[in-house]
């Protein structure tokens, strides 16, 4: 076999790039240090890290930032350590996707939320030149806070297109930032001028239609979702977000519900079939190397304890918890060990999509099959589902879908054998649906006809009056969720 030549890094252009361990590069990083504006480098450099993919730039970045801000990821790296790489951030894509096309701002935004973080992202249609060197004077003064930026790398007269990487300094002489490029193999770290950093980030992702921009990233400055966080790491997660945040709104303002009972057996019968997995509940004892749990640690667990209390104290948590136990909620239980006919033309959905593509799958193929669900109203505005499956390749995509007629069906252990009267120790079917409920956008209840009903549910599910651990808790919930339906927007363009 003949061998095949590869590219061993790239010249970088200069101008207008400063090689960062050139003369005039460590010169400008020492007047920079002088004046306060690379305070946050020395945390972001001693975990800096080349991006493991070609197109894990994304990933990398947000990796990289994560470690130098020490968050804990809970959940384990490898061995017994807990620790961020980049190939551990799947939850808003797919990793064989993001191999093959890469990641949008938005689903950045999304990850770094899902994983514990503090973000405030920009497009630069929402921002402008001025705004966003103040950001960076504000995160190279502190240690506290990063920022990545998204950009064009043409602009900069590189090979490339959309990239991510984090800035590590900001020269306030020269007026110029330091980019540590996470694609170590290609482009060193380097300085380049603000205003034509800005340029590179003015200009569109033809993926998502929308501008690119930059995201400051730092700790929660209070232990929010302690308790719950958003799941996206099952298959039909994007369908379940897209469900609650777009389809049940939907689902209010055509069926007739008469009181509250009604109202939760029409938002559960529709639900995909993983809607319980979509709020996890973090139960993870965090040991020290001997074994023992340490102050800090058993002063979060009592947390988790109070903020248990406070969701069971909830009269919504009530409301829940009888409807959970009654015959309406279990007459529609799915029969055990039968594929659902969803489930059924999904397959059906992925092997068509092969058909089309020409392209019969096997484990050594670069290749991934989504599958999404959507609720649609049909001429007699009745729901129906729409079961897409979407093989996607790296040269090629190929999609099927097909209408199956939706029907109330009970999801598996919603009722009865998970009652939360049998386990008191850790949160239960009735707490976590009591505050996905709370987590949910208001405008999620604005369809419901009747005023009165409409009003009840309101104030049941208001965060105003929760205590305020409760309150956190659940607006932290309500964030993610938001950032989940703003990566399915991409995921449409």
């Amino acid at each position: 076999m003949a061998a095949v030549a590869g590219f061993y890094r790239r010249t970088l252009p200069s101008p207008p790039a400063i090689e960062f361990s050139s003369p005039e590069g460590k010169q400008l990083f020492k007047e920079a240090l002088e004046n306060g504006h690379t305070e946050g480098f020395f945390k972001l450099i001693s975990y800096y890290q080349t991006q493991s993919e070609p197109a894990y730039c994304g990933l990398a970045s947000l990796a990289l930032v994560l470690n130098a801000l020490a968050i804990d990821p809970g959940r384990k790296w490898k061995g017994p350590w807990r620790w961020f790489d980049d190939t551990m951030l799947d939850c808003c894509e797919p990793l064989e996707k993001i191999k093959v096309q890469g990641i949008s701002f938005s689903k950045v935004v999304c990850l770094a939320y899902c994983n514990g973080a503090k973000v405030d992202s920009f497009h630069t249609n929402e921002s402008t030149l001025d705004n966003f060197r103040n950001y960076v004077i504000s995160c190279t003064s502190s240690e506290d806070y990063h920022m990545i930026v998204s950009y064009n790398r043409q602009y900069l007269k590189q090979t490339g297109t959309g990239h991510f990487s984090p800035i590590g300094g900001y020269h306030i002489g020269k007026d110029m930032v330091l980019i540590l490029d996470v694609a170590r193999f290609k482009y060193p770290p380097h300085w380049v001028p603000l205003t034509l950093l800005w340029e590179a980030m003015d200009t569109i992702d033809p993926a998502t239609g929308h501008h690119r921009g930059f995201m400051t990233i730092s700790r929660l400055s209070s232990g929010t979702s302690v308790l719950y966080t958003v799941c996206c790491h099952h298959v039909s997660w994007k369908a379940t977000a897209k469900y609650l945040t777009k389809e049940v709104p939907q689902l209010f303002s055509v069926e007739k519900t008469k009181d509250l009972q009604e109202l939760l057996a029409v938002l559960f019968a529709y639900a995909p079939a993983d809607l319980r997995d979509f709020i996890n509940w973090v139960a993870e004892v965090r040991r020290q190397e001997d074994g023992n749990i340490s102050e800090e640690e058993k002063g979060r667990l009592a947390i988790k304890e109070e903020v248990l209390n406070q969701v069971q104290e909830t009269e919504l948590y009530e409301l829940v918890t009888r409807w959970l136990a009654s015959e309406s909620c279990c007459k529609y239980i799915k029969p055990p060990g039968k594929d659902s006919l969803n489930e059924i033309a999904a397959k059906v959905c992925c092997q068509g999509a092969q058909v089309l593509l020409g392209k019969v799958v096997n484990s050594s193929d670069r290749t991934s099959c989504r599958v999404e669900s959507s609720l649609v109203m049909d001429n007699g505005d009745k729901p129906v589902t729409v079961i897409s499956g979407k093989l996607i390749t790296e040269s090629a995509e190929g999609g099927v879908d097909i209408l199956v007629p939706s029907c109330r069906m009970k999801l598996d252990g919603f009722c009865g054998c998970e009652s939360s009267n049998l386990n008191r120790k850790h949160p239960s079917i009735d707490d976590v649906f009591t505050v996905l409920l709370l987590a949910l956008p208001p405008h999620t209840w604005s369809g419901i006809k009747d005023e009165q009903l409409r009003e009840q549910i309101h104030n049941l599910v208001s965060t105003d009056s929760l205590p305020t651990l409760l309150q956190e808790e659940v607006l932290h919930l309500r964030q993610q969720l938001h950032y989940v339906s703003v990566g399915l927007c991409d995921s449409s363009s």
